[in-house]
């Protein structure tokens, strides 16, 4: 694999895990939903989230979403690691 694109690559997924981070952590900040800020990481994160909260329910208060996308994402970053060396 091309050592370039896999870098490339690790780091967009990178940068969608810190949104999926960003997006936990505003949903314990009081933010409108309206401020723009705020309407810019779930729209980048809304897609990844939302198939896993179909097949996940909310336990109570928590939802578990965010950490399965989250390990999903680390565990591509492991494989993609992997096929480059």
């Amino acid at each position: 694999m091309n050592h370039i694109i896999a870098d490339i690559f690790i780091g967009f997924l990178y940068t969608l895990t810190f949104f999926i981070i960003a997006r936990a952590l505003l949903s314990w900040l009081p933010i409108s939903f309206g401020n723009p800020f705020a309407v810019f990481i779930r729209n980048i994160s809304d897609p990844l989230i939302d198939p896993i909260r179909r097949v996940i329910p909310r336990m109570g208060v928590f939802d578990l979403s965010p950490a399965v996308v989250i390990l999903v994402l680390f565990l591509m970053i492991t494989v993609v690691n992997r096929l480059r060396s």
